[in-house]
């Protein structure tokens, strides 16, 4: 039985080398995802695979007895083939990746290996050539390397537009401060008597002055949040004060227009987690663009308020109001909707992207609803403070 089993198990010599030669060349000739072929010794095509004429296009009959140096580009034809086929004679095999063309003279990414074919003397009969089409994966690491090129270049660009914008802001405020400073000591008269034209003047003066600073500030502070530098003062914040102390801070602006700007009675329980200089950065940004879009004879709301997790400060006008498309556009750096050479709208269009910014720094968020000709309603929403 053992005999008879072993026997049975046992393939012939010859039989199984034609087996294995028939498998290898059913392999190497189905093979489609590589293109699988041999040159004779000066670098002619002897066989092709589906692999080949699926990469490179061409059927057997058309490329079988043409030198492989047909698949290289123009540039490379005459000295990248020789070259490669001389390494791989001498050390066994070469590998490349490169440029290759098709027939429709379209070109394709390739891994090429070439490895040389010896008989049993050692004597060279041949080389086998295997080409991976790696065009779709060079394609993607070449988006892959642009797009994290582009990056750093955005990156490297708002540092230095940043650095800039501080640097600046700083240079101007030195001046500005100065303007402002001397202005006050001429109005009180301490360089002598000022007669109420000079004085209306000077009230003018303070007034650019006082303008100009609030651009610069806002400049400044904006490439602060842009450079990560903004810190934040965490603390129990009591929204209820924010609104009146920010509301006695801009009424007198909204009498100047004639504008009505009413506080309205707040919770006890609308205390946030947040940095309270901010706060009030924001909200008084929030109420004087409510001054600014109002017209005469309008009014002004502030007013805050609590939910279960967050707490809120709201300022609302009847206004001009904000398009529907436009209620993103409004947070985005020196945009100001409706604003025109007639309107007097001022400033840099930075006020809403940094109490954004701010909001969103303190774990806060700014939201906004609006309608034209109907006014809007802007509500910095924090985080709540626990409740005891």
């Amino acid at each position: 039985m053992t005999a008879r089993s072993q026997s049975s198990a046992v393939v012939p010599p010859a039989a199984a080398r034609a087996e294995s030669g028939s498998l290898y060349q059913l392999l190497v000739e189905s093979v489609r995802d590589y293109a699988i072929f041999a040159l004779d010794p000066t670098g002619h095509i002897v066989t092709w695979n589906v692999g080949a004429e699926r990469f490179k296009g061409y059927k057997p009959h058309e490329i079988i007895g043409k030198h492989f140096s047909v698949f290289y580009t123009p540039e490379e034809a005459n000295v990248k083939p020789p070259m490669e086929l001389a390494i791989a004679e001498k050390e066994g095999r070469v590998e490349d990746e490169g440029w290759r063309v098709r027939k429709d003279g379209t070109r394709m990414w390739a891994n090429v290996v070439i490895t040389a074919l010896r008989d049993e003397t050692g004597k060279l009969v041949g080389f086998a050539k295997v080409t991976r089409d790696l065009t779709e994966r060079r394609e993607a690491e070449q988006k892959a390397l642009f797009d994290a090129t582009r990056l750093a270049e955005v990156e490297a660009a708002n540092r230095a537009k940043s650095e800039f914008l501080a640097a600046m802001s700083h240079e101007l405020r030195t001046p500005l401060n100065a303007i402002g400073g001397y202005a006050e000591l001429l109005k009180m008269g301490v360089r002598g008597d000022v007669n109420e034209a000079q004085a209306e003047d000077l009230e003018r003066i303070i007034r650019s002055q006082r303008h100009l600073l609030g651009i610069i500030n806002d400049l400044l502070n904006f490439s602060r949040i842009e450079a990560g530098k903004i810190e934040y003062a965490v603390e129990s914040v009591d929204l209820r004060e924010v609104i009146q102390s920010v509301a006695l801070m801009v009424n007198p602006l909204a009498v100047t227009k004639s504008i009505s700007l009413q506080a309205e009675a707040c919770a006890e329980d609308t205390i946030a987690i947040a940095d309270r200089s901010k706060v009030e950065q924001v909200v008084i940004n929030l109420a004087s663009n409510a001054v600014s879009y109002t017209e005469s004879g309008g009014s002004i709301t502030l007013s805050c308020g609590a939910d279960k997790e967050s707490v809120w400060a709201r300022v609302k006008d009847n206004g001009i109001g904000i398009p529907a498309d436009k209620l993103e556009a409004i947070f985005e750096p020196f945009v100001q909707v409706g604003r025109t050479l007639s309107t007097g709208h001022h400033g840099t269009g930075l006020g809403l992207a940094i109490s954004r910014d701010l909001a969103r720094g303190m774990k806060g968020d700014l939201k906004v609803e609006s309608s034209p000709g109907e006014g809007s309603s802007f509500t910095l929403v924090l985080p709540r403070a626990a409740q005891n």
